[in-house]
């Protein structure tokens, strides 16, 4: 046995995730930062960006109950899961975008992202990677969250992520980094758990120059 395997096999998530069904252990994830956070109600429709292979799709299918809706999306092909609507394509574009809203029917209520790139073992590299991934669940959340949304992404810690969470600030009333238990210790992995998307400003209105009477 690989020193890989014997480390799954003596993990508590990944034995319980084959236990509970769940695809992966990430799962546990999810579920504790919604027992910290209450981000997902029953209901809500979900966009989980980055699912494959679906974990947390199947866990928020747990949180939004019959009534409410789930969209997995990733660049890979997503085996079905049962209360999923499994999409395949690029979250950057906006033909993908607009194929998620067109299925969400509209606005969502939650956008999930547990994205992560292939580790390469460089840690400023894996941290710049990471952070193109955050920027793009947080583009996308701008474009599909209604006012009051959440959104939640994956990061690998670095120099970046302090600057990011400040600029996420501007458009969440609430912004904050988490670690659950389910992360491996040795992960450098964090959570940003933003909430209450004020959503997109008002423009700034024109001033026309003869708006005004000026007395001379």
């Amino acid at each position: 046995m690989s020193h890989w395997r014997k480390q799954q096999g003596q993990d508590t998530y990944f034995r319980q995730a084959k236990t509970d069904g769940y695809r992966a252990r990430s799962a546990y994830k999810l579920l504790q930062i919604q027992e910290k956070f209450r981000i997902i109600r029953a209901g809500d429709v979900v966009v989980d960006l980055g699912a494959a292979p679906g974990s947390w799709s199947q866990a928020a299918v747990t949180l939004v109950k019959r009534h409410g809706r789930v969209i997995a999306l990733d660049l890979q092909e997503i085996a079905p899961m049962p209360g999923v609507t499994v999409m395949q394509g690029d979250m950057t574009t906006a033909a993908v975008q607009d194929a998620v809203a067109e299925a969400a029917g509209g606005s969502v209520d939650v956008v999930l992202s547990d994205a992560a790139p292939s580790a390469s073992g460089i840690r400023d590299r894996d941290h710049a990677l990471s952070m193109n991934l955050a920027e793009a669940a947080r583009m996308v959340a701008r474009r599909l969250l209604r006012t009051g949304g959440h959104l939640i992404i994956k990061i690998f810690e670095g120099p970046d992520l302090q600057p990011f969470v400040k600029e996420t600030r501007s458009d969440f009333k609430s912004v904050r980094v988490f670690a659950p238990a389910a992360s491996r210790k040795e992960s450098r992995e964090t959570f940003l758990i933003a909430q209450h998307y004020q959503g997109k400003p008002s423009p700034e209105p024109e001033v026309q120059e003869d708006a005004f009477d000026v007395e001379s």
